[in-house]
């Protein structure tokens, strides 16, 4: 796959995050865990379990007036993953993971998670990116799969598991259709200018979305 043809298929891309948090994504960018760890300098045992082991629930890290929610990773089974992967440590996947902000390849994507049990009776904050402004500030890597879930019959899984846009597609997933091969879209450490690259950004509630920029 091409870049021109990744923007064709997949023209807007879209972040989902806690509700409320826009004021705070408008002030800093859009941060991973990791780099939400690293602004406020959570370092040892703390942050190896924030960031290497699986999380149960959600975890609320303030810093500087601004309160960051890093999700939990319920849809993660450990014992599945570690036989799912073929050339990493849980530990080395799960920071992995946490050192990226990811973005859904389609609202459709992004409607099935909202649309998830653990998240329909909430409220969400979801950013919609211009994929050709994001490409033009930052490298991004694609997935087939979704890489946190790890529930039912996992794929397998490891440091091939993302690449760049043009080392897609992976044979397997041909059969899905070209718009569905891709399942995650992702940026290393941060995108600091969301202000820039987006293009709306919405209160999504009850299956319905409300457009508040």
């Amino acid at each position: 796959m091409n870049v021109c043809e990744f923007v064709d298929l997949h023209p807007r891309l879209f972040h989902m995050a806690a509700d409320g948090a826009w004021p705070s994504i408008r002030r800093r960018g859009l941060p991973s865990t990791s780099a939400v760890l690293d602004l406020a300098g959570i370092d040892g045992d703390e942050r190896i379990r924030l960031e290497e082991r699986r999380r149960p629930a959600s975890v609320m890290i303030n810093h500087d007036g601004d309160a960051f929610v890093i999700r939990d990773q319920k849809p993660l089974n450990e014992a599945k993953l570690e036989r799912c992967l073929v050339d990493m440590t849980v530990s080395e996947w799960l920071r992995m993971l946490n050192g990226k902000v990811f973005l859904w390849p389609t609202r459709e994507r992004c409607e099935q998670l909202l649309d998830a049990r653990a998240y329909r009776d909430q409220a969400h904050t979801i950013i919609e990116f211009d994929t050709v402004q994001l490409l033009e500030h930052h490298d991004v890597t694609v997935s087939p799969i979704n890489s946190g879930a790890v529930l039912y019959n996992p794929p397998k899984r490891g440091s091939f598991t993302f690449t760049t846009i043009d080392h897609f597609p992976d044979e397997r997933y041909l059969k899905r259709g070209r718009r569905k091969m891709i399942a995650e879209v992702a940026v290393d450490h941060a995108i600091p200018e969301v202000t820039d690259l987006m293009s709306a950004v919405w209160r999504a509630e009850a299956s319905e979305w409300r457009r508040i920029e």
